[in-house]
């Protein structure tokens, strides 16, 4: 056995044993990465962190501890009820509110991972509150953010329109954006009536009753009066303090406020100016504990801390498996077989699980120019196999594995995190399958007709 067939061997056993065993797959990662790369690879240790995923580290570390004060102080309380408000109350409104606003942010040139940090909070903490499916609503944001990722101002969009345009293929960076906003735009249908559509959509407006209780009984609340802030009692089914006077000065405090300017900064930080999201992030949340140490004391312990250990010990193994080739392995056993329309299946196929587990934008570099050496024969649609490839390598990233699928873990209600980790991975396990396919259907065999 080679030493490319091991390392994909070992990461099948991973997916095994973290299944009918309590262990993390991170954990289970990292000493995979350390016997395959120092004692079968001689690697040095330097070498097998360099794939350790530094900046997805500090971005889920930075946005959920940022979101957790957030979430402390009641600004993501605030937000959600002002969502509420603007949609007039009908909550099955708001999933494709999130979806729009999210192809807008990435169609302006955002990354997909800047605008799944900044909605994903927000999305999941008005799913807890009316009671929606947290994988339906994460997943509409990180659908949205695909399908404005491929405009002609996008990163996902420049980076592949330079590559058609440097191989002197077709160029269509209109039919390519079409293609993937539509798509992603079908898959949010679906997603939307598996994951309890239909039901939201009968429920009554939820301006024309009490909000559903957001807090489990026992928990209490602060209310803020004339005497400052004291500690209330939550009760089931309602949620208000007990004067109009207190029930004003309950909406936006000082603190709320603050919090509110933190977030624009956020997301002027990672949309306009281009900062790393979690630098950003973290930057944010330290001068809100400065300026308010009390609130933040319990926010640190919100951070999913086995979700980071998860995602950072699998990506550090897929980087090893990349430095001793398995990648470049696999990719040009298919690039070599010669039957064009073969070709292009099994590359969407690779595109699709290489990058569940690894970068889409990195990923989009590699995999096209694999197919220009058959597309330049002219038997098979240049644009249908570019379009085919690039959905097929975005559509995974709701894999907790990557930064938007570990974004919405994260940002989970930790009572849902296990399960909204499992529904993650196996759903994108389906798209990677049935997505491929699916495009290359679509998008590529028409051509041939």
């Amino acid at each position: 056995m080679n030493i490319q067939i091991l390392s994909i061997v070992l990461l099948a056993g991973m997916f095994v044993i973290a299944t009918i065993q309590p262990i993390n797959m991170g954990a289970l990662a990292f000493a995979c990465a350390f016997l395959i790369g120092s004692l079968v690879m001689s690697m040095k240790a330097a070498d097998i962190f360099a794939g350790f995923p530094s900046d997805l580290f500090l971005t889920l570390v930075g946005v959920t501890y940022l979101f957790a004060i957030a979430q402390i102080n009641g600004t993501i309380d605030w937000l959600i009820e002002g969502a509420v408000k603007l949609v007039r109350g009908h909550v099955a409104w708001i999933p494709w509110v999130m979806f729009l606003v999210a192809a807008i942010i990435t169609g302006f040139g955002a990354l997909g991972p800047a605008a799944v940090a900044i909605l994903a909070p927000v999305a999941l903490g008005f799913a807890f509150q009316y009671r929606i499916s947290p994988v339906m609503m994460g997943l509409m944001v990180i659908h949205g953010a695909q399908a404005g990722g491929f405009s002609p101002i996008s990163v996902y969009g420049g980076i592949t329109n330079q590559i058609v345009q440097k191989a002197e293929l077709p160029y269509a960076p209109t039919s390519l954006f079409l293609s993937s906003f539509f798509f992603n735009l079908a898959i949010a249908v679906l997603v939307f009536f598996i994951f309890g559509g239909p039901k939201i959509l009968r429920k009554q407006p939820a301006a024309s009753g009490p909000l559903p209780d957001l807090h489990p009984q026992g928990v209490t609340r602060a209310i803020v009066g004339h005497g400052g802030t004291r500690a209330a009692p939550i009760s089931h089914h309602v949620f208000e303090v007990e004067t109009k006077e207190e029930k004003a000065l309950a909406g936006l405090t000082a603190e709320r406020l603050t919090t509110l300017v933190g977030l624009t900064a956020l997301a002027l930080g990672a949309l306009v100016f281009k900062f790393n999201v979690g630098l950003v992030a973290i930057t944010v949340a330290v001068v809100l504990a400065l300026l308010s140490p009390k609130t933040q004391k319990a926010a640190i312990d919100k951070v999913s801390w086995s979700t980071v250990l998860l995602i950072a010990g699998i990506i550090t193994y897929v980087g090893v498996m990349e430095k001793i080739g398995t990648i470049d392995y696999v990719a040009h056993g298919i690039s070599s077989l010669g039957m064009p329309l073969l070709v292009a299946l099994l590359l969407c196929f690779t595109g699709a699980i290489v990058s569940a587990f690894a970068s889409s934008t990195a990923l989009l570099g590699a995999i096209i120019p694999l197919a220009v050496p058959f597309l330049l024969q002219g038997q098979i649609s240049a644009v249908g196999v570019v379009a085919a490839i690039a959905i097929s390598t975005t559509i995974v990233d709701t894999s907790p594995f990557s930064t938007n699928g570990a974004l919405v873990v994260a940002n989970a209600q930790e009572s849902e995190r296990e399960s909204v980790l499992k529904t993650l991975l196996i759903y994108s396990a389906l798209i990677a399958i049935i997505g491929p396919i699916v495009a290359w259907l679509v998008l590529i065999v028409p051509g041939l007709v």
